[in-house]
Parts: structure tokens; C-alpha cells; sequence
């Protein structure tokens, strides 16, 4: 099995489910398939999983293509530092570029929002106040990835979610890069089901 499911640690997972979306961050695979390299392009995007008329299913790694990456939803691709497709999603697209201009003011292009992101890919996890971070922020309680939702704590494991905690108090560990935390914070909203999500098909 190919280690391309992606976990809000950005780490590369092997699990039976595919989750609800996929993730491009160019040709990552060797001729065998195999994952070689984390990232070749500083693009990091999140596709939909639904099959476009025409062209190859979204499940599929054709040979010379980019690779094809998995996660649960669009909460844990932004935790792992990954935006909304232009291409296949562009209505949620176009509602992260709003807020991300409110946030952080107005960008020239897409290129300058993927460089700030690498940027903050770089830097990795930091420490913030729980009760300045809004919902759909990935952070680490008890050493294990966990969604804030309102009052709750969603941990993450195996490709899933565990009964819900309460949310925690003071000062945590953030997973979701900081960009993200601000465009979230501005009104951005990561979509949790693919059925909830609207592709360009």
C-alpha cells in the first residue's frame, strides 16, 4: 500500500480508507510508485475527490503525473498546509481568497499566498492561546492532532475521529499554520464532508 494518506501532522500515513479529499503538491512517486520526496512545488492544493466526465478518476496515480494524496477532510488538509483548488473547487476558492484578503490585506496572486504558506509550512508547529483559535484549528493535545470545533476537542487518529473532549484551556501547541488560523479567524470555513463540498462538475 502507498503511504499518500496525508494526516494533520503533514505526515504520510498507509490506511485502508481514502478519506473525502484529495491533495496535490506535484510528482512526489518514483516509476514504481512509490513516495520519494514530501513536495515539489510550493502549491500545496485540495481537490475533489468526484470524478470529472473526461478524465482519469482521482483515485488513479497515472504514470508522469502529479500524486495523487488523501486526507479526511479540508480541516486536515489545511493542518498539514495545503489551500482550496482554483481548478475543481473554485467557489471554495474564491470564498478562502476573500478571507485571506481580509486577514492578511490585499495579495497580487496566488503565487504570493502559496509562498507565504510554504514560509509557514517551514516554520512548523507553534504556541497560542486556545481560547484566540476558531474552529476547524488542528492542534496537539496529548501528544496526538485534534480538531477545535465550539467547546469540543476532536483528536484524530488512524484516519478518523475519537469521541469529542472538551476544549482545552491556556496555551497549546498549533498545528494548522498560522495564515491559515488568520483566514480561518476572517471567515473561511474548511468543509468537513465531501457532500457538503461544491466542485466546478
Amino acid at each position: 500500500m502507498v503511504a499518500n494518506r496525508i494526516d494533520p501532522l503533514g505526515q504520510f500515513t498507509t490506511l485502508p480508507q481514502r478519506g473525502g479529499f484529495m491533495g496535490n503538491r506535484g510528482r512526489l512517486h518514483d516509476l514504481n510508485g512509490q513516495i520519494r520526496r514530501s513536495w515539489q512545488t510550493k502549491a500545496w492544493i485540495t481537490c475533489t475527490l468526484r470524478d470529472k466526465p473526461g478524465r482519469a478518476s482521482p483515485g488513479v496515480t497515472p504514470p508522469n503525473s502529479y500524486t495523487r494524496l488523501f486526507f479526511l477532510d479540508e480541516s486536515v488538509a489545511c493542518a498539514a498546509g495545503h489551500r482550496p483548488c482554483a481548478e475543481c473547487r473554485r467557489a471554495q476558492y474564491r470564498l478562502f481568497r476573500q478571507a485571506w484578503h481580509c486577514a492578511h490585506g490585499p495579495t497580487g496572486s496566488v503565487k504570493e499566498i502559496d509562498a507565504a504558506l510554504h514560509t509557514a509550512r517551514r516554520q512548523g508547529p507553534y504556541q497560542s492561546p486556545a481560547a484566540t483559535l476558531p474552529d476547524g484549528v488542528f492542534i496537539l493535545h496529548a501528544d496526538q492532532p485534534a480538531r477545535l470545533s465550539g467547546d469540543s476537542l476532536y483528536p484524530y487518529a488512524h484516519g478518523t475521529y475519537s469521541p469529542k473532549l472538551r476544549r482545552p484551556m491556556g496555551t497549546v501547541t498549533v498545528l494548522t499554520p498560522s495564515p491559515l488560523v488568520a483566514t480561518f479567524r476572517a471567515g473561511f470555513l474548511p468543509v468537513l464532508t465531501p457532500e457538503a463540498d461544491s466542485p466546478n462538475w
